[in-house]
């Protein structure tokens, strides 16, 4: 029996009036959903900007040193300068604390520059390492900085390695003698007795000025020498001959020649004006000149002294005030009105003088231990600074920020 099938009953389509009210209500809830949305967009913004906002106010996290793109926050300065004191009480801390700051900063630029510049090179340090040496320092913890005060020490003796081993064992040297004289009038006095028999050693140790490179130096390359030149002469004159004076007007002296005069003195003290000047002959000079023109001049365009921008004067002096027994002696003693005589003074430090430089020989000749070092040490520094030169560096600490980061440290100090 053939079932029976359902009427089909048609769809009734919707009324306009309900297609309206349909339209209406999607409308709305559309409405509702974006409004929804933009308020739950809103309390995220605000929750990261308040989180942002923390995050700026927080000292600690400011970036205050970037090295070719590497930042460094306040709180890594704040702990390297709490590790580079850690020997130091609060006293010297406080009384030290503007250059400890700076000194610590320093050390971090450099510490990063050597490693970008290391890992140039293909030399690292690995992490086994520094744990192989922290565990040398066992009184040290296994904190960053002091991670990477360890690597920096390693990286320096690895990078020692690298140059050393680019040096041959002979190169070209001389072997030469010098010494520094004040004046050209001293230096022709000096050749003329080494010329009659005077032997140059002797005469460096009575006429020298300069401690620091007189007399024999032994054999150098031409990178070693003090100064180009005195590696010029070294390099270029006949093997015995001595150098005509070479004038130096940077070479720094142990000596200088005051010209003192006296305009008043009271219940024990003077009121004085002087200048400094470089050498005897200078001094002798310039006297000379006071004949036609007044002290005040002359010492603003000779003196070394630096009392020359207010023409030499020093105002009322106590014995002692200026640190020179040589000073005293004749400032305390000459009549007032009257210039001294040029006062010699071995306690002061002046500028420019005259190289004298022999040739005792010259030629290929093995590295000795100590100038292969410091010939190391000079091509490490050269590429070093070479390096740094090229370096993109931003060092944002100012006065402020240094002296909180110092007070930062001194919290947890003992006051002695």
């Amino acid at each position: 029996m053939a079932k029976k099938q359902k009427k089909a009953i048609p769809k009734r389509a919707p009324t306009k009036h309900q297609l309206s009210k349909w339209q209406r209500q999607t409308k709305i809830r559309r409405i509702v959903i974006i409004a929804a949305s933009v308020f739950l967009a809103g309390i995220l913004s605000w929750v990261g900007y308040e989180y942002y906002e923390d995050y700026k106010s927080d000292p600690l996290r400011e970036v205050v040193i970037e090295v070719n793109g590497v930042p460094f926050t306040m709180e890594y300065y704040v702990k390297m300068l709490d590790a580079y004191t850690a020997s130091m009480n609060y006293t010297v801390i406080s009384s030290y604390g503007d250059y400890i700051a700076n000194m610590v900063a320093d050390g971090i630029i450099d510490a990063e520059l050597l490693r970008q510049g290391a890992k140039n090179l293909d030399i690292e340090v690995t992490a086994e390492e520094i744990d192989a040496k922290l565990k040398e320092y066992e009184e040290l913890p296994s904190d960053r900085v002091y991670r990477d005060i360890i690597s920096a020490d390693l990286l320096q003796e690895k990078l020692k390695e690298y140059f050393g081993s680019n040096l041959t064992d002979t190169m070209e040297q001389a072997h030469v003698q010098v010494m520094l004289v004040e004046s050209e009038d001293v230096a022709d006095e000096v050749i003329t007795e080494i010329e009659a028999g005077g032997n140059f050693t002797a005469l460096a140790e009575e006429f020298s000025c300069n401690s620091t490179g007189e007399g024999d130096l032994g054999w150098l390359p031409r990178a070693l020498m003090p100064n180009t030149m005195i590696a010029d002469a070294a390099f270029n004159l006949t093997m015995g001959e001595i150098s005509q004076p070479i004038y130096d007007e940077t070479a720094t002296k142990d000596v200088g020649y005051w010209l003192i005069e006296i305009t008043g003195k009271q219940d024990g003290e003077v009121a004085a004006r002087a200048m400094l000047l470089g050498s005897e002959t200078e001094a002798e000079h310039v006297k000379a000149e006071l004949v036609s023109r007044n002290f005040s001049s002359l010492a603003r365009e000779y003196s070394q002294h630096e009392s020359k921008d207010e023409g030499g004067e020093l105002g009322l002096l106590k014995q002692g005030d200026m640190g020179s027994e040589a000073f005293d002696q004749v400032a305390f003693n000459i009549p007032v009105n009257e210039v001294s005589e040029p006062v010699k003074d071995e306690s002061v430090q002046t500028t420019g003088g005259y190289w004298l430089v022999e040739v005792i020989d010259r030629g290929m000749h093995q590295l000795e231990t100590e100038v292969r070092e410091k010939l190391r040490d000079q091509h490490l520094n050269d590429w070093f600074e070479e390096w740094k030169e090229n370096s993109t560096i931003e060092n944002l600490l100012d006065e402020e920020k240094k002296s909180w980061a110092v007070d930062r440290v001194l919290q947890g100090r003992t006051l002695q």
